[in-house]
This record gives structure tokens, C-alpha cells and sequence, in this order.
């Protein structure tokens, strides 16, 4: 009963949050409470809850300072050279920039914290994408997709449950599975690069001047059709007297993408598109060297586990207001600038918490694993690996990493090690479903992605689900070739 009660509560949240009938809060709040009521738990429901909180309260604080530390570095400029950089490659083709989006993605990612690398690639791209009309889904999607690829590194954290989990060696489960994740992280740049041609069919070639210059023109090429986008942006109490063009030649109407564009939130996209202007008030280029060692000092501190990456995020927040912003009032401004995405990240994860604390607390998600593995034919036994990495794809969706690695791995293994499979290969395997995993509910960082590029998560989630399983199984069908798995 209470297997069928788990899926039915966890398949009741994705239907209505996908059908948009209820607010993710909302349904993260209120469907785990009935449910904890059906399986006859009610009085226990302020337990189970208070015990997801404080299970959830250290990355919800990490990420209200991540948050506030990475949105004042790009208010002083820290990451306009990359803003520039990205600029400069996708020359405002679709194409290009989809692909720049897998790439900034992964490339960040090399810091081991998926809420870090999503900020710095929705601060980075959003501009571009909201700028020539481009689908919001697709950044999201592809950003969520590279990141879980690279959420494999040993410092990431599936990796070191993994090897926590069975005892084994961080490193002997990793270095491995390089060549499988390599062929993983190709098939996200191929994935980016189809999603990026259906842009390209949907909206035209575009051609772009540099948008950072001062007249914020995007210059008219020959033969084609000048378009006007919009107005260009400004900075705060400074002049915008430009106009954006966009060159276009004719491309198909049909895209078969998810737009997410709505212009009725133009008033504050003009405030996030300030993010492109070189001359905004709050840029400190004075300071930027300092604020460069402060970054690469905390992600250093970050992957040598010297503080909680929470204390970390805090005093490095602490630290980069008051150098950058001495005054009172302009802290007190950079602070309620990004109060919004403060508020709503730290109210998904809170929410989130009594999702998990339910499916916890009532014995539902130990109820699910078992079903789970009891129903793996005797026939498989020889052939655990390869059963591993087909059920890290659910179950890492439907559960925390914590959950799976610590929960259900060592179950798997155990089956496995009876039938003569090493318990590196299930340790491998288990790790194929992290792309697919990024964009479960249940993960924190997803909130920070779609609440920066201002999608839905239902749109988010019927977009990208199908890829990144994709993406996992071709991981997958890597480590099985090359002998990894």
C-alpha cells in the first residue's frame, strides 16, 4: 500500500504542476500532507516536516547567500568578460547560442555546485535569449542537462555518496567512467545543437553588432529583413535613447520548441536586460581583480571542503557587500534587488522539505526501493550493472541522491556481488542517471534554474524529461561499450 500511495503522491505533484494547476509551493506544501493523511499518519505530519526542514535548512541557506553573493558579483561586472565572450561566438545565431548555453554550462559546472552554475549561466544568457525572442526552455533544458553530466565529479556529491555508500575509492569510480561522461557531455552539445537549428528555423538567422557598445545597435546586413526587436536597455537614471535591430533572413514558422516569451513582463525584463549595459552604476572595475580572487578563492575553499559550503556562501556574501557597496544604502539596495529570487528559492526548497520529510517520515520512499528491486528477475542477476543504471534514471528523480545512494545502492549491490558483479560497476552504473536527476523536484538548485529564467517548472519538466533520459542512457550505452560498466 505504501508503494502505490508514494508513486500516486509523486505522479498527483508532476500531473498538476505540468497541467499548471497548482502553484510547485503549493503542491510541494499540500499533496504530501494528504497523502500523509491516507496512509494514516496525520498526527505525525508536524514531525516528519520539522525533520525535511532541518534536513533542508543548511542548502537553503547556502542558497539565499549564493544567491546574494553571485547577483551582486554580476551587478559590480565580475562576469561581463564571459557575458562578451559568449556574445562574441553566437554573433546572435541560435544555433550558436544554444550551444554556447551547453557550454557555459559545463564549464562552470566544474565547481561541483549546480545553484552556482546556474546562476552564472541564466545571468550570462537570459539577456540574449529574452533579447531575439528565444525559447526559455531551451536554455533551461540544456543548462540543466550539461550539469548533470558534470554533477559526476567526485566533489559534486553522487560520486562521494556513491563511494561512502559501498566504501570504495572516490577516485576508482570516477576516473573510469571519464570516457563514458565524455561521450555524455558530446551528446549534450549534439542535443544542443538540434535544439539550437530548430531555434534557427523558428526565428531566422540573426546577425549582431556588439550589444555592449553604447548605442546598443544591432547592425543591418545585406539582403536581409531589418526587424525591431524592442527598446534597448538602460542603466538605472541613465539615458535610453537607442533602438535594438536585429537582421533576420526568412526562416520556417514552426519550431516544435516550448516559448515561454510573454511581453506582459517587459517592464522587468528591461530591469534584467540592464545586465548588458556597460555603464550601469552599480559596476566596481576598480575592484574587479578583487572580486575575481574572491570567487576563485571561495570555489577553491568550496572543493577542499574547508568551511560548509553554507558558512562559506555566508562570509563570502558578508565580505563582497561591504568591499563593493561600503554604504549602508547601497547594500540595503543590492539586498532587496535580489530579495525576489531570494524569497522564491528559499520557499521551494522549505516546501520541498516537507516532500521529502513525508515521503521520509511514512516509510514510502524504503517501500518504493524495495518493490523496486524485489522485482528484478533472478534471470538479471549476472547483468546488475546494466539494472543499476536503467533504475538510477527514476529513482534519482523520484528520490534524493541521499536516498538512492545510501537507500537502495547497497541493496543493489549486494544483489549484484552474489551474482559476481563488482561493486565498482554498480557504483559506476549508479551514476548514468545524474542528467535526468538535475531536474527532479526534489532538487533544490532546479528552483534556482527556472526561477532565474522566469519559466514554469511544469514547462521546464515536459520539455526537458525526454532528453536528459536520453542523455543517461547514452551515457549508459557508453560505459557498457567501453567495458566501464
Amino acid at each position: 500500500m505504501l508503494t502505490i500511495l508514494g508513486f500516486t503522491m509523486i505522479a498527483t505533484f508532476l500531473v498538476l504542476i505540468m497541467m499548471k494547476k497548482m502553484s510547485p509551493i503549493a503542491a510541494l506544501v499540500l499533496i504530501p500532507a494528504l497523502f500523509c493523511v491516507f496512509v494514516g499518519k496525520g498526527a505525525h505530519l508536524g514531525d516528519y516536516v520539522i525533520e525535511g526542514v532541518g534536513t533542508l535548512a543548511p542548502t537553503a541557506a547556502m542558497l539565499m547567500f549564493a544567491i546574494v553573493y553571485f547577483g551582486v558579483m554580476i551587478d559590480v561586472g565580475l562576469f561581463d568578460p564571459i557575458v562578451r565572450g559568449i556574445l562574441k561566438f553566437c554573433k546572435a545565431d541560435p544555433l550558436r547560442i544554444v550551444v554556447g548555453t551547453a557550454l557555459l554550462a559545463a564549464i562552470v559546472s566544474l565547481d561541483g555546485d549546480g545553484s552556482t552554475t546556474f546562476m552564472i549561466t541564466v545571468s550570462a544568457m537570459y539577456p540574449l535569449y529574452k533579447r531575439l525572442k528565444m525559447s526559455l526552455v531551451v536554455m533551461t533544458g540544456v543548462a540543466a542537462t550539461a550539469n548533470g553530466v558534470m554533477n559526476t565529479l567526485p566533489w559534486g556529491g553522487p560520486t562521494a555518496r556513491a563511494a561512502t555508500a559501498l566504501k570504495l575509492d572516490a577516485g576508482d569510480i570516477f576516473v573510469p567512467m571519464i570516457p563514458a561522461l565524455a561521450v555524455g557531455l558530446v551528446a549534450v552539445i549534439a542535443l544542443s545543437y538540434v535544439l539550437g537549428l530548430r531555434e534557427r528555423k523558428r526565428l531566422g538567422v540573426l546577425s549582431l553588432a556588439d550589444v555592449l557598445t553604447d548605442d546598443k545597435q544591432l547592425v543591418e546586413e545585406p539582403e536581409t529583413e531589418t526587424v525591431l526587436v524592442g527598446a534597448s536597455a538602460t542603466a538605472a537614471g541613465g539615458p535610453g535613447d537607442g533602438k535594438v535591430r536585429m537582421t533576420k533572413t526568412t526562416g520556417g514558422a514552426g519550431s516544435g520548441t516550448d516559448a515561454t516569451d510573454d511581453d506582459s513582463d517587459g517592464e522587468e525584463d528591461d530591469v534584467r536586460l540592464q545586465g548588458l549595459d556597460p555603464n550601469r552604476p552599480t559596476l566596481r572595475p576598480k575592484l574587479y581583480w578583487f572580486n575575481a580572487l574572491l570567487t576563485a578563492t571561495l570555489l577553491t575553499a568550496m572543493i577542499m571542503e574547508l568551511l560548509p559550503i553554507p558558512v562559506l556562501f555566508v562570509l563570502a556574501a558578508a565580505l563582497a557587500l561591504t568591499v563593493n557597496f561600503p554604504h549602508i544604502p547601497d547594500q540595503k539596495a543590492r539586498l532587496a534587488a535580489h530579495a525576489d529570487n531570494v524569497l522564491n528559492v528559499s520557499g521551494m526548497v522549505f516546501a520541498a522539505a516537507v516532500f521529502t520529510g513525508v515521503l521520509q517520515g511514512t516509510g514510502m520512499v524504503d517501500s518504493m526501493a524495495n518493490w523496486l528491486v524485489d522485482g528484478i528477475p533472478d534471470g538479471m542477476g549476472p547483468h546488475m550493472a546494466l539494472v543499476t543504471g536503467v533504475l538510477s534514471l527514476p529513482l534519482t528523480y523520484f528520490m534524493s541522491n541521499d536516498g538512492f545512494y545510501f537507500g537502495v545502492l547497497p541493496v543493489l549491490a549486494e544483489a549484484g556481488a552474489a551474482h559476481g558483479v563488482s561493486p565498482l560497476e554498480i557504483a559506476r552504473a549508479s551514476l548514468v542517471g545524474q542528467p535526468l536527476h538535475m531536474s527532479s523536484p526534489l532538487v533544490p538548485a532546479v528552483y534556482v534554474l527556472v526561477g532565474m529564467a522566469k519559466v514554469e517548472f511544469g514547462d521546464h519538466t515536459k520539455f526537458v524529461v525526454k532528453w536528459a533520459a536520453l542523455t543517461s542512457l547514452v551515457v549508459l550505452g557508453a560505459g557498457i561499450l567501453f567495458g566501464i560498466i
